[in-house]
């Protein structure tokens, strides 16, 4: 345990911040997904993530593959919109490649990041620049893998994706959508921030703050 490891508390940590970081940002997710896509994304993560932690609340699974099959499908249920499937399919590859564990290893918690991001890539069909959840989600993999490889705690390889989160985040702003809703707009949906890579910085900085121990 300690510093080497991300145990199921800290993993359902990870998913009450999350929650609770989308539930402060319902309005300002709602108003960039207004500027370029159909105004729903804080409603819907919020929906999402809330029917979650209800769900886990009720029965708290008791390894780490049950707890984000079951995340993954509530997702997936309860969410409209590109966001639930895409998160859904998230957290369900991330649960499956973790396994029936209790804690991970930073190369445990990597692979499972991987194969969680490889599912949006598959579901989604979205590549780097074309302003969606990749842009922010893909460096933060890479980061946290190269952390990890380099020997970084569980912990400040988790800060390092959320920092590269972040800079994918700001990376969308002048970015010409190419995917979802927003790429109707064509040129348009430049200068704006992408809703789906802000919930995705969101998600990163939940798991560092849970990892912070």
């Amino acid at each position: 345990m300690g510093d080497g490891t991300a145990s199921l508390p800290q993993l359902l940590d990870w998913l009450s911040r999350f929650s609770a970081l989308v539930t402060e940002n319902r309005t300002y997710l709602t108003e960039l997904d207004s500027a370029i896509g159909d105004a729903d994304h804080g409603v819907n993560m919020v929906r999402g993530m809330t029917a979650v932690m209800e769900k886990i609340g009720a029965a708290p699974p008791e390894a780490v593959d049950a707890l984000f099959k079951t995340v993954g499908m509530t997702m997936v249920s309860t969410v409209g919109g590109a966001s639930g499937p895409l998160y859904g399919t998230f957290f369900l590859r991330f649960g499956t490649t973790a396994g029936a564990v209790t804690e991970l290893d930073g190369a445990a918690l990597a692979a499972a990041l991987r194969a969680g991001f490889e599912g949006v890539i598959a579901r989604g069909k979205a590549e780097l620049n074309d302003k969606t959840m990749v842009d922010a989600m893909s460096p933060a993999i890479d980061a946290l893998d190269a952390a990890v490889a380099g020997g970084a705690s569980v912990s400040d390889a988790a800060a390092a994706a959320f920092s590269a989160a972040e800079a994918g985040r700001e990376a969308t702003i002048p970015l010409v959508a190419r995917k979802g809703r927003a790429s109707y707009l064509g040129e348009r949906s430049a200068g704006h921030l992408d809703p789906g890579a802000t919930s995705t910085a969101m998600l990163f900085q939940s798991l560092a703050g849970a990892l912070a121990g």
